[in-house]
Parts: structure tokens; C-alpha cells; sequence
């Protein structure tokens, strides 16, 4: 670990100083995607729009909707295109306070949590999102023509986004527990059923109020959880093994 000591407002200048980094960079890239604010909407809408009947197209019931809602959008895509590089900021920060072990392990766990939090979100926006709102559009009952606001639609997919990307962390939740004591993989493992009812429950009440979604959430929760306990046990040390690890860094 390192050894050299920082006083209180040394610790507060090295934030202010990242943080500044990281909304630089966050400007930055706002402001390059700003030109292409219709384009990200319409992109982000066309899983919708390709299955609303013929005629039927998408509306704004408020005046600044048209223009609030894609930059809106924007700085969320912003937010997603940088955050490797926030991350970064937060990592370069706490990692002179770590052991070398704990490095070896941190850096690939949030990398890992990086990559799955897309993975998340594509998974929404290719599988489950074209299926949903079809059967969605599908099911409106007769004499009910389907023109949602772009602001409520908005809200609602970057929820559904968010959540997906949320939910798909299960293996490195499942991994840090075992890596830090709380469990062993072993013992989750026992608790499968256990698993598949909490599955099921986060699906129910991260989706829509439709079987549909909430089963295209639930499986991927398990099968995600079933490769938290595989990384745990080729990850996970007994807690001696740490503390030898621990006293030979220090």
C-alpha cells in the first residue's frame, strides 16, 4: 500500500480537481452529441415506431417536448459514452489507498460491472424492447388508436434501460459477497430455488405489469446469478489466504 500520507485538504483538492476532469469531459462529449440529439431519439424510438400500426406515429402534448426531450436524451447517452472514464477518475483515486491484492481484484470488477451494465441495456433495446411493445401495440383494445407522448416514452425506456443495466450487476454482487465473507458460493448454491422466486419478484416489479417482460428479465437474473457463483468460486479465497496477502503488501 502506499505510504504516503495526505491531509484533509490534499484529499479534497485531488476530488475537486477529478471531478472537474470528469464533467469536463462529460461537456465535451454533450456537446458533440448535441448535433445528433434527433437522431439518438429517433434511434431510441424505433423499436417502437417500426410495430405502431400504419398511420400511426408518435406525439408531443407539450410545446418544448420536442426540443426538451432529445436533449434529455442526449445527456443520458453522454452520461453512458463516459462513464468509463468516471469510473477511471474514481479508481485513480482510491486505488493509492489499496493493497496490491485488492487492485488485482477491484480494476476487473469495475470493468466487469462497466461492461454488464451495457450488456444490460443492449439486451433491453434488441430483445426485449422489439417483443414488448409489439405486444403492447398488439393488445390495445379495438377503437384505440396507440400515439405515445415522446416524453413519456422517453421516461419510461431509460427506466426500463436503467434497470436492465441495474439487474444485470447480479455477478458482481454475487462475487464481492463471497469475496468479502458475507457468503460462499457454495451456500448460494444450495438456495437456488430461493433464487428463482427473488428473480421472478425483481422482474415483477422492475417491468411493466405484463408476464411477458417480466419473464424476459427473470431468466437472464438467474442465468446471471448462476455465473456470479462461477466466478465466485474461481475468485474467492479463504479468509486466511487474504491476510497473508494483506501482511505481505503491507
Amino acid at each position: 500500500m502506499n505510504e504516503t500520507h495526505y491531509t484533509l485538504i490534499e484529499h479534497l483538492t485531488e476530488i475537486r480537481r477529478r471531478l472537474i476532469h470528469a464533467m469536463i469531459v462529460l461537456g465535451l462529449a454533450f456537446g458533440v452529441l448535441f448535433y445528433f440529439a434527433n437522431y439518438l431519439y429517433q434511434f431510441l424510438a424505433d423499436p417502437l415506431l417500426s410495430v405502431l400500426p400504419a398511420g400511426n406515429q408518435m406525439i408531443a402534448t407539450q410545446v418544448a417536448t420536442p426540443f426538451t426531450t432529445p436533449l434529455k436524451l442526449t445527456l443520458f447517452v453522454s452520461f453512458l459514452v463516459t462513464l468509463p472514464y468516471l469510473l477511471y477518475q474514481i479508481w485513480a483515486f482510491v486505488a493509492p489507498a489499496l493493497f496490491r491484492h485488492e487492485k488485482q481484484r477491484i480494476l476487473p470488477l469495475i470493468i466487469l460491472s462497466c461492461a454488464l451494465f451495457y450488456l444490460g441495456m443492449a439486451f433491453a433495446y434488441f430483445f426485449v424492447f422489439p417483443i414488448m411493445f409489439k405486444f403492447f401495440t398488439e393488445t390495445a383494445p379495438v377503437g384505440v388508436q396507440v400515439s405515445t407522448d415522446i416524453s413519456f416514452y422517453l421516461d419510461f425506456v431509460l427506466g426500463m434501460l436503467f434497470s436492465f443495466g441495474a439487474s444485470f450487476q447480479v455477478p458482481v454482487a454475487v462475487w464481492v459477497l463471497c469475496w468479502i465473507g458475507v457468503t460462499t458460493p457454495e451456500s448460494l448454491a444450495k438456495k437456488r430455488s430461493y433464487m428463482v422466486v427473488a428473480a421472478f419478484t425483481v422482474g415483477m416489479i422492475l417491468t411493466p405489469p405484463d408476464i411477458l417482460s417480466q419473464t424476459l428479465l427473470s431468466i437472464p437474473l438467474y442465468l446471471l446469478f448462476e455465473l456470479g457463483l462461477i466466478m465466485g468460486r474461481i475468485y474467492s479465497k479463504p479468509a486466511n489466504t487474504a491476510l497473508v496477502e494483506a501482511s505481505n503488501d503491507a
